[in-house]
């Protein structure tokens, strides 16, 4: 059965998580490595105070990760707070993880009373239009034609 909980309560699965994300963001984040990786998602252990990282796991098996964080995309330090780092194996999209993912960090957003909430994304927008998320404008991250968008607190 998959829980969602926060990262802060496994880090153990830090380990089996950060490769993946890695291996995911390699082509635009060439830079990247396991060890700065480990460190960010290290930074989001945390439980009321941004930034906030969730991990989807099974019976010690990790499946994905999001989190809510104060900015994620240069530039737009305006908007504020951010779902982002949405992440699934491979082994495991389309099982709804991703959209169970974001539904825990918008309640999270909503009980920290904010009103609004941002995300970027370059090729999910489909997913996140399924999930209420509507386009605010064209970005570019890292020479990446982008959406960003939001979504409400529903009333």
């Amino acid at each position: 059965m998959m829980l969602i909980s926060y990262l802060a309560d496994y880090p153990e699965l830090i380990p089996a998580l950060a490769p993946g994300i890695v291996e995911h963001w390699r082509p635009v984040l060439p830079e990247e490595t396991i060890t700065r990786r480990v460190d960010k998602l290290r930074k989001h252990m945390n439980r009321d105070t941004l930034p906030i990282a969730w991990v989807a796991h099974d019976h010690g098996e990790v499946l994905g990760t999001a989190a809510l964080r104060i900015h994620d995309l240069e530039g737009r330090e305006d908007l504020t707070p951010w779902l982002g780092g949405v992440f699934v194996l491979p082994a495991y999209r389309c099982r709804g993880i991703a959209s169970a993912l974001c539904g825990v960090v918008e309640q999270k957003a909503w009980s920290l009373g904010f009103d609004e909430l941002y995300l970027f994304t370059p090729d999910q927008q489909a997913l996140y239009a399924r999930l209420g998320w509507h386009t605010l404008q064209r970005a570019v991250w890292r020479g990446i034609e982008s959406d960003i968008m939001f979504k409400r607190k529903s009333a």
